[in-house]
């Protein structure tokens, strides 16, 4: 086994990447989790509220919400998520020899499982989970189209932000494999706008009208009522967040740009690592048989990057927009190969040795972080 693990160097860097995942989740639980606790906690007892969707399904299930929960949740849907996306790439691509590659610099990527693993217990992970059950899932028929609103409502629900981060991503994935292969009528294309009619009204209800209404010492003491160990009070610290308004958030956002700018020569850096990914995904766009599909997936990553870009002017945790934009690529790229081709992109190359170079590196950086790189 040992002497496999060397002759194949691509085996070798996932094993060492199960070791830095283990790593990554050992210091993740010996930090508090302040935003993702506080997230079990807020629920609508107070009425309609942002970010309250999570919170509210743990009330049904119990009052009192330990700490350990966020672990617990957040581990049991990143193994979801984990074992999802395994099952996607296996049926997309297979894991043969000559896409193992490919597997190592996106279930490898800092940007991807480990990221998530290192942001634990936050709301990302919901995003790219419905997106790779969508690509999982049959696109023949109009309930493919409703159950695509239905889940960026949910996302919607869980964090209004959604909107710009994996919304963008489940509607490219729904017009690939459902409206370019099944056609565009009347009847499914209301059903499309509709959907995305419904979805945008639930973000400004969320965004405008979800703000907490009551004063904040009684929503914190509500949340205090909540918790397993109400002494913890230094982990509601993040009960402003129900009161900000988006003014704010921009505010802090532009007070903190020169500072978080200085990572991004890290974030471009990191993006290069990917580059024998990117030129797959270039392969594979440049091989489809339709000249209008060849055309509508660069559109598509056009205006998914352009919701991350309005993010980075909104909200300060640029490490994190630049790594689930980083994996809408990837699940974009999934979607792409489902497409009929004119022939076979030629794979990730195993034997370059820049290539195999980039893949080292790219195993062995366990993070890219929520705010600043690293």
């Amino acid at each position: 086994m040992t002497l496999r693990l060397w002759e194949n160097p691509r085996r070798l860097m996932l094993a060492v990447n199960a070791a830095v995942l283990a790593g990554v989740l050992l210091h993740k639980i010996s930090l508090p989790p302040y935003v993702p606790y506080i997230h079990l906690l807020v629920d609508y007892h107070f009425g309609f509220t942002k970010r309250a969707l999570l919170g509210a399904i743990v009330s049904v299930f119990t009052a009192k919400v330990p700490v350990w929960l966020v672990f617990a949740v957040g581990g049991a849907v990143w193994l979801m998520t984990a074992g999802l996306f395994a099952q996607l790439f296996r049926r997309t691509f297979g894991f043969d020899e000559k896409n193992l590659p490919l597997f190592v610099f996106m279930a490898g990527s800092p940007f991807f499982l480990k990221n998530f693993m290192h942001t634990l217990g936050h709301f990302d992970i919901y995003g790219c989970l419905f997106a790779i059950c969508l690509l999982l899932l049959p696109a023949r028929s109009l309930g493919y189209v409703l159950l695509a609103g239905l889940l960026s409502a949910v996302l919607i629900l869980i964090h209004h932000i959604h909107l710009l981060m994996y919304v963008p991503t489940i509607a490219v994935i729904v017009v690939l494999r459902y409206y370019l292969m099944q056609g565009v009528n009347r009847q499914n294309a209301a059903v499309g706008i509709a959907s995305l009619a419904a979805v945008g009204v639930l973000f400004i209800a969320a965004q405008f009208y979800g703000a907490m209404a009551v004063p904040e010492t009684e929503f914190v003491a509500h949340l205090q009522g909540r918790m397993a160990d109400p002494s913890r009070a230094d982990l509601l610290s993040f009960g402003y967040i129900w009161y900000q308004p988006l003014t704010k958030e921009i505010l802090d956002t532009w007070q903190r740009l020169p500072h978080n700018l200085l990572g991004i020569p890290v974030f471009a850096f990191l993006i290069w690592l990917h580059a024998p990914l990117w030129q797959y995904f270039r392969n594979l766009i440049d091989v489809l048989s339709n000249d209008a599909h060849r055309r509508i997936v660069p559109a598509a990553i056009i205006l998914v990057s352009l919701g991350y870009l309005i993010m980075f002017a909104i909200v300060f945790d640029y490490s994190r927009w630049i790594s689930n934009w980083a994996v809408c690529l990837f699940l974009i790229l999934h979607a792409v190969k489902m497409l009929p081709a004119s022939k076979t992109a030629p794979p990730i190359s195993a034997h370059d040795r820049k290539t195999s170079a980039m893949g080292w590196i790219v195993t062995l950086i366990p993070r890219v972080g929520i705010v600043r790189p690293f």
